[in-house]
């Protein structure tokens, strides 16, 4: 079964507007948990708009199943990483005043800096994963930075998801083939919802796991949080 790991970003912005510790990023974290998440992901940015550096070590002792840290890789990202050890780090080329990550990484260009950056993550035992394009052709670089897995970035995926489902996930189902064959694992995140989560989970082969944030904390304004976390469940289930 494809992983459910849930990114709290939103819950920060939430706090964040208002100040104070309401609602709680902490207390959200072991409640989603509770409600079946099998994972926790966080996007810190350098401006903390939303997660903070304090939320990253605050977070660490807490997250019981999968800690998922997401980011741009610069040094002070790197380091961060580093001392805290989450499970998994999240590489993503965004810009520092991106509202949201919108592209993955050109493996080819960053090939050198991917595999030195990569290196010092392995090296302490964090698995790695790259943000990548539904680019089939871009699968060999990846493999070359020794990553152990891709995350597919599926915003086309979603924007064209109620035009024409079959060709919105046509180029994510080839990426996957070739991933597979290069041995890397497949993640995939970025506006999957309630709405097109199922067809995507049940026509991309080897689906390790999906991060999603904005459309989950969204929908559970209307369902509540645990009504949510176990209606994506119930989309990823093979059943």
């Amino acid at each position: 079964m494809t992983k459910l790991s849930v990114n709290i970003n939103k819950i920060a912005t939430l706090r964040n507007a208002r100040g104070g510790d309401v609602p709680s990023v902490t207390q959200v974290a072991v409640d989603l948990e509770r409600f079946g998440a099998q994972g926790i992901t966080i996007h810190p940015r350098p401006d903390e708009r939303h997660i903070t550096r304090k939320d990253v070590y605050d977070l660490k002792p807490l997250v019981t199943t999968e800690f998922n840290i997401e980011g741009n890789p610069h040094r002070p990202f790197i380091d961060m990483v580093l001392e805290v050890k989450p499970e998994q780090v999240t590489l993503v080329p965004d810009a520092d005043d991106a509202i949201t990550s919108n592209a993955g990484w050109d493996c080819e260009k960053n090939l050198d800096f991917l595999k030195s950056v990569i290196a010092e993550f392995k090296n302490a035992g964090i698995r790695t994963s790259i943000f990548l394009d539904p680019n089939p052709e871009m699968v060999k670089f990846a493999a070359e930075t020794g990553t152990d897995r891709i995350e597919l970035y599926t915003e086309a995926y979603a924007k064209h998801y109620f035009d024409n489902k079959e060709l919105a996930i046509e180029s994510y189902f080839k990426t996957a083939v070739v991933a597979t064959e290069y041995g890397l694992g497949i993640n995939a995140g970025h506006d999957l919802s309630l709405d097109n989560l199922k067809y995507f989970s049940d026509n991309i082969p080897n689906l390790l796991e999906v991060s999603i944030g904005h459309a989950l904390i969204s929908e559970a304004l209307y369902l509540g949080l645990e009504n949510t976390v176990q209606a994506y469940l119930k989309r990823l289930a093979k059943w």
